[in-house]
């Protein structure tokens, strides 16, 4: 389970997160909803610390971080608990679809060679991407990169993968590619915090749904509670301005 108790984040005068507190399950796949500058993202990044928090725990599987008192050994153990899937990839240029998928496992998990090989196979497989393995980066389109991210979260099995608009760099022709793979991450119970603008996605994927606006969490439910029965107002004006006039309001 992952526990976030009373975490704030600021830069300069810019109060981003105010008091967040949150609660994921174990196999949860939450999704992270909300207009752009509400600390969706900033949120993500706090998780595994590529943002430090200014105040607040992070808790992973019984693992605890606080806040600016986390040691970087506090901090590297919390990321060998996680994992991210970025909204621009992230991938290292210079290196192909194999050797990015097998980096985190021959650098931060300590595995060898021959193993960490066979796992970025297996999962660049599973991302149907087994005929790319000697590419790089620049010879993909962005599905086939981000699906590649997706697999070198994978390859770490970390507590929790947090995805960051995993779709809104990509082309509208080719968002259905990357959807179909987090679909399938998502069936075999790993637990996936996803921030998205893809309410549908949301709906037939997530068990919970955040909504989140100007660095608090507004409301949260179960997908119907919270994207086809909103009881919040601002919730409401969201929804409608996102997809038009909602089903909610029938």
């Amino acid at each position: 389970m992952i526990e976030l108790t009373n975490i704030n984040k600021t830069f300069k005068k810019n109060h981003v997160l105010k008091g967040i507190n949150l609660k994921i399950n174990k196999g949860d796949v939450l999704v992270i909803v909300g207009p752009s500058g509400s600390g969706k993202t900033t949120l993500l990044r706090c998780i595994n610390y590529l943002e430090r928090p200014d105040e607040g725990i992070i808790s992973v599987d019984k693992f605890s971080v606080e806040g600016k008192r986390a040691s970087k050994k506090d901090i590297l153990n919390l990321r060998r608990k996680t994992a991210m899937v970025f909204q621009h990839y992230n991938l290292f240029k210079n290196k192909t679809v194999l050797e990015n998928v097998m980096e985190g496992l021959l650098i931060t998990k300590r595995v060898k060679l021959a193993e960490a090989r066979k796992i970025s196979l297996e999962l660049l497989y599973k991302v149907g991407l087994e005929e790319k393995i000697n590419e790089y980066p620049a010879q993909l389109s962005g599905g086939q990169q981000q699906r590649v991210g997706i697999a070198r979260a994978l390859a770490l099995n970390p507590a929790v993968i947090l995805f960051d608009e995993p779709t809104s760099a990509l082309d509208p022709e080719i968002v259905g590619e990357v959807l179909t793979i987090m679909k399938k991450v998502a069936s075999e119970g790993i637990t996936m915090v996803i921030v998205t603008h893809e309410i549908d996605f949301a709906r037939e994927v997530a068990n919970r749904v955040v909504f989140m606006d100007d660095g608090l969490v507004i409301e949260e439910g179960s997908p119907k509670e919270v994207l086809t029965h909103p009881t919040h107002e601002r919730t409401k004006q969201f929804l409608r301005r996102l997809i038009g006039e909602p089903e909610y309001l029938i």
